[in-house]
Order: C-alpha cells, then sequence, then structure tokens
C-alpha cells in the first residue's frame, strides 16, 4: 500500500470518528463531550500530529549535521590559509605601482573610475566623496563620478556643491543624475558606465555613500588585476567605525566579521568565487563588460554579477587585510529593511540562476557543487530555515509532545560548537555569544520569511529600502544629538506583530516545561530567555530607536576613525549657536587647507558647520 494510501486512510478514519463522536455528543452530558474530543484529539496525536513532529525533527537534525560539517570544513581552510600564510600576494601575481612622483604625467597608469552612487545620503556624502577624492592615484588617469539619484532636493544640492568644490581643487569629478530611479542602484551603475568618458577606463572602483578608503586602496587593488589577466574582481573588508555604539552595532559586527574573514576568504581561497558586496572593490570593466553589465532582475546585483562573471570564466579575489571603512545601521528598522533585502534577494537569484550554473560550460563540476551547494543552498537557506523552524518553533514543541524527544548533541552540543566556531570572526566580542544567539534567532524570522518570498517571488520580493545611514562614527557627541527629534519612530511603528506572537509562544511552551516538563535539558532556560528576546525585538527595544542621536560611543568612534588626528576644536559662536569642527594634523597649522596628494592618509582638514536652534 502506498504512503498516500495510508495517509488519505489515516485521515478518513480521523474524521469518521470524530463524526461519530460529534453525533453522540448531542445526547450525553458536557462532561462525556469532552472526554469523547479528548480521546479524539489522543487520536489524531497518536497518528498523526507525533508522527509529523518526529519527521521534522529527523530533517532538522540531518540540516543540523550538514550544516555543522559546513561551518566545521569552511574553518578548516581558514585555518590552513592562516596556518600557511596563503596571501593574496603569493597566490597571484602583484607588483608595485611606481609612485615617486604620483601627480606626473604616467601612462603607466590605467584608467580608473571611481563610482559613489548615493541616494537622500546628506548625512555621509561629504566624508564619502572626500575620502574618494583622496585617493593616492594619478590626477590625469581617475575619475571620480557621483551618481546621485536623490529625491531630496535637500540633499542633491549638498552633494553637488560638494562636487563643485572638489573640482574647484582640480579633481577630475562629475555629478551626474537621472529623471528616474529604474532599477535603483543596479540602475544607476548601469547609466553611469553609458557616458562617453568611462570608455577610456580600464578599472572600475566602487563604493557606497558611506564608505571611506584609504588613500592606498587603488595601489593594493589594481596590480592584481595588472598582472592577473583572468581576475575580474578584487574585493576589500569592511571595517565598521560605529561597532560599539550600540549592542546591536556589536552583534552585527560579529555576524559580519565572521562573514568576511571565514565566509568570503574561504570562496576566494578555494574556487576563486564569492559573492560580490556591493562596494570597496574594484573591477575589470572588459569583465564587466562580458557578463552583461549590471542587471537589476533581483535585488541583489552584487551577487549577481559575481556569479555571471564566475560562469564566464573569471576569477574573483578577496583581500582580507585590505579594510575599508563602513558604517553599521544602528536603528532596528534600518537593520529590518537591509536584512530583508539581504536574505530575500540571494534567494531569487538562487531560484533564477540555478540552472544557468547547472548548464554552464566554463565552471568545472566542482566548483559548481561549491556554488549551488554550500554558497546558495547551505548559507543563503538551510541556515535561516534551521534557524528559526527547529530552534525556535520545533524544538520549543517538543516539550508539548514527550514522546517526540531531540538528542542532546543536536540539541546543546552541536549548536555550541557552530557558535564557538563563528565566534572566531571577532575574538573580541565572544563574551557576547549568548546575546548574539538570542538575537540571531529573534532575527530568523524576518530573514525566514525574506527567504520564502525570494524563493517563491512573493510580496517584497523587489522592495529596495536604502539603509539609512547616520555619519555617527564621524561625528561628536553634541553635534550628534541634534536630528534625535526629527528621527523618533512613533511606538506603534516599532511593534512587530509576528515577533511578539512569537514570543508569546516561547513563553507558554518554557512556563509549560517548568510545570509539566518531565525531560532532564532544563530547555525552559533558553525558552524564557529566548521568548524576552522576541518581546524585545517585536517592541523594537533594541538600537538606537530615534536613530540620529548620539551618545557617549560617539566619542570613542571619532577618535578610532581619526587616530593619527591628534586634535579636535569646537568653537561655539554667538546668535545662532553655530558649531565648527576641524579636524587637522599636527603637522599642520589649523588654516592650511589639506593637499590632495602626496602628504598621507590622514593629512587632511574637514569643516563642518550645523545650525543648532537657540
Amino acid at each position: 500500500m502506498s504512503p498516500l494510501i495510508s495517509f488519505h486512510r489515516i485521515a478518513h478514519d480521523t474524521f469518521s470518528s470524530f463524526l461519530l463522536s460529534l453525533d453522540g455528543s448531542f445526547l450525553l452530558g458536557s462532561e462525556d463531550v469532552v472526554t469523547r474530543i479528548s480521546l479524539w484529539w489522543e487520536h489524531v496525536r497518536a497518528l498523526v500530529v507525533v508522527p509529523v513532529f518526529k519527521f521534522l525533527v529527523a530533517l532538522c537534525l540531518i540540516m543540523s549535521v550538514m550544516y555543522f560539517a559546513e561551518v566545521l570544513c569552511m574553518g578548516i581552510i581558514v585555518a590552513y590559509v592562516k596556518l600557511f600564510k596563503r596571501k593574496p600576494e603569493k597566490v597571484y601575481k602583484w607588483e608595485a605601482m611606481e609612485d615617486d612622483d604620483v601627480e606626473c604625467i604616467s601612462e603607466s597608469f590605467p584608467m580608473v573610475l571611481v563610482q559613489i552612487p548615493m541616494y537622500n545620503e546628506k548625512e555621509v556624502c561629504e566624508q564619502s566623496i572626500a575620502a574618494a577624492c583622496k585617493i593616492s592615484w594619478p590626477s590625469n588617469r581617475i575619475i571620480i563620478q557621483v551618481l546621485d539619484d536623490s529625491t531630496d532636493p535637500a540633499s542633491k544640492e549638498l552633494v553637488r556643491q560638494e562636487c563643485e568644490r572638489w573640482s574647484r581643487e582640480g579633481v577630475n569629478i562629475t555629478f551626474e543624475i537621472r529623471d528616474n530611479r529604474n532599477g535603483y542602484k543596479a540602475g544607476a551603475l548601469r547609466e553611469g558606465m553609458k557616458h562617453s568618458y568611462v570608455k577610456q577606463c580600464d578599472y572600475i572602483a566602487i563604493f557606497d555613500a558611506d564608505f571611506q578608503p584609504d588613500p592606498d586602496f587603488l595601489h593594493r587593488t589594481v596590480p592584481f588585476l595588472i598582472h592577473n589577466p583572468k581576475l575580474a574582481l578584487v574585493q576589500g573588508r569592511w571595517e565598521f567605525v560605529n561597532a560599539d555604539q550600540c549592542m546591536m552595532t556589536r552583534l552585527q559586527e560579529m555576524s559580519l566579521s565572521y562573514h568576511f574573514t571565514v565566509e568570503q576568504q574561504v570562496g576566494s581561497s578555494t574556487f576563486a568565487f564569492f559573492g560580490f558586496n556591493g562596494t570597496a572593490g574594484v573591477w575589470r570593466i572588459s569583465a564587466l563588460n562580458e557578463s552583461g553589465g549590471w542587471n537589476d532582475q533581483t535585488t541583489v546585483e552584487d551577487m549577481d554579477i559575481a556569479v555571471r562573471a564566475t560562469l564566464r570564466g573569471w576569477k574573483l579575489l578577496y583581500i582580507d587585510d585590505l579594510k575599508v571603512k563602513s558604517e553599521l545601521p544602528c536603528s532596528f528598522n534600518a537593520l529590518r529593511s537591509q536584512q530583508h533585502r539581504w536574505t530575500c534577494g540571494p534567494a531569487n537569484l538562487f531560484r533564477k540562476m540555478a540552472g544557468q550554473i547547472i548548464r554552464s560550460e566554463n565552471v568545472s563540476l566542482w566548483k559548481k557543487l561549491y556554488m549551488l551547494y554550500s554558497f546558495f543552498f547551505m548559507r543563503k537557506v538551510v541556515a535561516h530555515i534551521l534557524t528559526f523552524c527547529f530552534y525556535c518553533v520545533i524544538l520549543p514543541a517538543t516539550v508539548l509532545f514527550p514522546e517526540v524527544t531531540v538528542p542532546k548533541w543536536a540539541a546543546f552540543y552541536l549548536p555550541a560548537l557552530i557558535t564557538l566556531f563563528i565566534a572566531i570572526g571577532k575574538p573580541r566580542s565572544i563574551y557576547l555569544l549568548a546575546f548574539w544567539v538570542l538575537f540571531e534567532n529573534a532575527m530568523s524570522m524576518l530573514r525566514t520569511k525574506a527567504l520564502v518570498m525570494g524563493l517563491f517571488e512573493t510580496g517584497r520580493v523587489q522592495e529596495w529600502v536604502v539603509t539609512e545611514k547616520l555619519g555617527d562614527g564621524l561625528k561628536t557627541n553634541l553635534i550628534g544629538q541634534v536630528p534625535y527629534e526629527q528621527h523618533q519612530v512613533r511606538f506603534r511603528d516599532r511593534v512587530h506583530l509576528l515577533e511578539l506572537l512569537l514570543g508569546v509562544y516561547l513563553l507558554f511552551c518554557g512556563c509549560y516545561d517548568i510545570i509539566y516538563g518531565k525531560n532532564k535539558l532544563y530547555l525552559y532556560v533558553y525558552l524564557l530567555l529566548q521568548s524576552a528576546a522576541f518581546f524585545v525585538v517585536g517592541f523594537g527595544f533594541v538600537g538606537k530607536s530615534g536613530g540620529g542621536h548620539g551618545d557617549a560611543s560617539s566619542a570613542s568612534d571619532l577618535s578610532s576613525v581619526t587616530s593619527p588626528i591628534v586634535s579636535q576644536k569646537l568653537q561655539l559662536a554667538s546668535g545662532s549657536h553655530r558649531i565648527k569642527t576641524g579636524l587637522y594634523n599636527s603637522d599642520q597649522s589649523p588654516n592650511k587647507r589639506w593637499r590632495r596628494r602626496g602628504e598621507g592618509s590622514d593629512c587632511w582638514r574637514r569643516e563642518q558647520f550645523l545650525e543648532i536652534e537657540g
């Protein structure tokens, strides 16, 4: 007898017994009705619910072992790379550029285009444009292209003025706008490539609006592309200037540090493939064009172009010690929007590109297996499903069904080992591991929902919300307090109902385990802590609710960003309380303007004016 027929017969017998119990219940008392319903439930529980739960637990155990094997394998590869010092300079040919006088006209330097896509980025546009204009490269061999899609007139005017200011300083910078936002970031980058002056460029560096590359960024990346003709991309690592701003930014730093230290490095070291992070990277323009250019079929145009370039036979390189300063979202709503896009986009890309990966003739079988199984299936699908379904739904439900047991190694030992492996990405935050686990589980509902949208192309699959950037890492405490009133979020906009419902479910399971639990796993401790985490997330009491005010950590962020800059002054003027901040090196006088080339990375001065109402 087939399983389908057996299941149909069980369902038919169960439903029939339920109808018979209801027919007889009209002639019996209320106590007999309750007894019959109880018997019917026991029948359904034994024949349907318990077998289904046992099957789901077995499935989750299999996924747990698969994911543990994936994490362990990546850990071994990273250990090998570190132990034997397999730096990119030893694997790929690299020779330093001759830069005795980078201001001289030198045809030996390739032409580089630096693209900075922006959208209402008035808080960070000045610092990002300044950082790009300070890149050490012959002035006649570099073009700074600012792609502004801003809909806010004030933001657009501020960016235009900043571009004009640097243009007067002798920087080859262009300010490009368009009359629509079709394709979002991918559309802006695609339009930027259509300008006639781009045809003379060999390479293109891309930086999001909150990224600040060091002046030697091109000197460290472009030589790889020059001497290795099969390399399409050189990717740098993100470094966060506001990681210490609040608990939420510290936890984000842990996740992203593992992503760069382990996942990106493993992909680059083994199969020369990883997902482009969309910024802090340099592309070979010929590879970009050969791969079809920027495509807006998903919300992860960066990962999309990396996959298509790899299918064309190009290689990608990640440099772990090439760090580029950036900013983490410090408001919870901004983080939710970012995580939705980062989860939904790859899932949707997996759906659309899996067939092309299988059919590709330029990629080896092992590389196809890595792309489909490790990169997409395990990290972009299984990781999210396992976290939510097993640790937030099925494992708590086992306290309600004593017949369903979860082995200790699956409930505690395996997750603990995986967590410790992930901690190697940021050892300084190892004491926050418990908070990290609770927070990641609380975020798993959002990610699983986004995953389903991406895989089945439903709902907000094409939604693109630009992550809010506040520039907190470069603002003093006094200046950062000004926008607080403008960024306050109403309480009803902070409440997330699904997280609250799941918190109630976990709380119920925890209390049930305390009262009726017969196992010795002390699961209620985890359930109560995790329910509290879901309540905190559900009510939005995480991150900086206003998203725009500073705290004591802003000063430390400032010192970490401008460590060589040893003096800072605040001058308060009368009247409207105008604040003037100047940052300058100790070998400069306060009135000396920063020289664009040849004086080092931090020989610069910035002035920012802000009106504070009296």
